[in-house]
């Protein structure tokens, strides 16, 4: 058996992966398990099995990772990331609640977060996208405005120094600003494209680009749900920002904010700090984290991990 070689998760489809070696050699991989646990960005160890192809049988150190989960398994979506770029547009029109969940998702692994506002130029819907997003710079996330087939140079300082990642759903410019911010990116799709051959599904793969020796994108499919059954209770709480000043502060350490007594939120809520949307939200996602605690506790969930 070969001594292991080191290297980066560059493209991740399923069970079929690209590795670039340490010393800058593509290698098509293979986990050795059945089952699956890597991510694109991954730090991985490989043993050869021919000279451009080999098998996974270790992961370096991770120092993040953004997935989403439900009831029945987890999809990883990238590792070692440093800041998530959730991209949104003014047309076609985005899921107000795909956005908050991917923010969430992003700050409870510890990475950065960043809302791209794409297509700008479409003055007609530009207005109500702002609007839809006003609550979301109220809460102190940042939003840089563009239109990516005139001008990515916006984003591109705020991606300096970072490994980040594209999120977002079908249709809001995501492959646009990987061309505009990455030259050659199109060939090395290609290149990709053509060692992940398995079919029809080969599009959808999750892919990084090198911008610089510092600087990173990863680019993922289009998205439509976000689980986010993953997280405890007290990490969900935490992750809605203006829910934090009055953490502690209700009667009951367990208050679920629905109808108990002397409930800080609800009170939050009654007096316009904190919105109608947001708190059903959260209820929403209390009862999809208590849907899948019944599911693995029963044993009936299946915990299939796919790293795409």
């Amino acid at each position: 058996m070969k001594a292991a070689v080191q290297g980066r998760i560059v493209a991740a489809h399923g069970r079929h992966y690209v590795v670039e070696s340490d010393g800058g050699t593509r290698l098509t991989c293979f986990p050795r398990a059945k089952r699956s646990e890597y991510a694109c960005g991954d730090s991985v160890g490989i043993e050869l099995t021919a000279s451009d192809q080999g098998r996974i049988v270790e992961l370096g150190e991770r120092r993040t990772l953004l997935y989403r989960s439900d009831a029945f398994r987890q999809k990883l979506i990238a590792a070692n990331a440093t800041l998530v770029v959730a991209v949104v547009a003014t047309d076609p029109p985005f899921s107000d609640e795909l956005l908050a969940r991917t923010l969430m998702a992003a700050e409870a692994g510890g990475l950065g977060t960043l809302i791209v506002l794409n297509k700008v130029d479409l003055a007609d819907r530009l207005d109500a996208a702002r609007e839809q997003l006003q609550p979301y710079r109220a809460l102190g996330h940042e939003v840089i405005e563009l239109a990516a087939k005139r001008d990515a140079s916006p984003l591109a300082a705020a991606l300096a120094g970072q490994t980040a990642v594209l999120v977002g759903q079908s249709g809001m410019g995501k492959s646009t600003l990987i061309n505009a911010l990455v030259p050659g990116a199109r060939a090395a799709t290609a290149e990709i494209s053509q060692a992940l051959a398995s079919g029809r599904h080969t599009t959808t793969h999750t892919t990084l680009y090198p911008v610089d020796t510092h600087s990173a994108i990863i680019d993922s499919p289009g998205l439509q749900t976000f689980g986010l059954a993953h997280l405890q209770r007290h990490e969900l709480e935490a992750a809605f920002r203006e829910f934090r000043p009055y953490t502690g502060a209700c009667r009951f350490r367990d208050c679920n904010h629905r109808s108990e007594p002397d409930c800080a939120i609800r009170a939050a809520l009654a007096e316009g700090r904190v919105q109608a949307r947001r708190l059903e939200l959260f209820w929403r996602l209390c009862d999809e984290l208590a849907f899948a605690g019944t599911r693995r506790d029963g044993g009936g969930a299946d915990r299939r991990s796919s790293p795409n």
